[in-house]
């Protein structure tokens, strides 16, 4: 898990351009922590709810990358905001 949130906060800069507000190392503690999170959640709300087994196993890849890219642009236009 904590390998995918460090490709996640890899991607960001190439994605944002380079522009980390909260640094190299604070992406990737930020995409890290998200990307354990989500999958935890992943990992014990998706069978819960009954989703087949196709659509909880693309979730179950996808969802904790892309929570760590959202959680990033999340703090990304928090710290602009108050520019």
């Amino acid at each position: 898990m904590s390998v995918v949130g460090l490709i996640a906060g890899w991607l960001a800069g190439p994605i944002w351009k380079h522009k980390r507000p909260i640094g190299v190392r604070g992406v990737y503690i930020a995409a890290v922590i998200t990307v354990v999170a989500v999958a935890l959640l992943d990992w014990y709300v998706i069978p819960a709810m009954g989703f087949s087994d196709s659509l909880r196993n693309l979730d179950v890849e996808s969802g904790p990358f892309l929570g760590a890219l959202q959680v990033l642009r999340i703090i990304r236009a928090a710290k602009n905001y108050g520019r």
